[in-house]
């Protein structure tokens, strides 16, 4: 089993306390994966929603494949996502909680189909992301410090 990550949201991990994860093919155009084989992927300000009980990757960037002429595809048209309709239900339930989103983590190659894998994510305050920048640079200093007296 192979996987070939093309790009990742780092800056959910920020953002957004992460729940809970799960995987979902895309449906998506020939030029669309051509230009995902070749890296041109961009989540930022990516999110996903529950339309008429199927999945929708919102905002998703894929750039134009260069040799795709007048069959190229919209960069940042809607693309559904496919997961059975039971994992939809139960996600789109717990989207409607007050604070909760689905938000894609990282879109990758794997056996050779597209697939994303989506989080449903709560967003953080001002204050939790600075206590874990604030944890972060503690736990830096500590490797440090062991690091000098190893």
């Amino acid at each position: 089993m192979s996987i070939k990550t093309v790009c990742q949201n780092k800056k959910a991990f920020h953002d957004y306390h992460i729940l809970e994860t799960h995987e979902a093919g895309m449906a998506l155009k020939g030029t669309e994966v051509k230009s995902l084989r070749a890296g041109k992927g961009n989540l930022r300000d990516s999110f996903a929603r529950v339309e008429g009980g199927e999945l929708w990757l919102e905002n998703f960037h894929i750039g134009h494949y260069e040799q795709g002429n007048i069959y190229n595809h919209e960069p940042r048209r809607s693309r559904k996502l496919l997961m059975h309709k039971i994992e939809i239900m139960r996600l789109f339930g717990k989207s409607r909680e007050k604070g909760l989103a689905i938000i894609p983590l990282k879109v990758y190659f794997k056996d050779g189909r597209a697939k994303v894998e989506i989080a449903l994510a709560k967003g953080k305050k001002q204050y939790d992301k600075r206590e874990d920048i604030a944890k972060r640079d503690a736990q830096r200093e500590m490797d440090r410090i062991a690091r000098g007296k190893a």
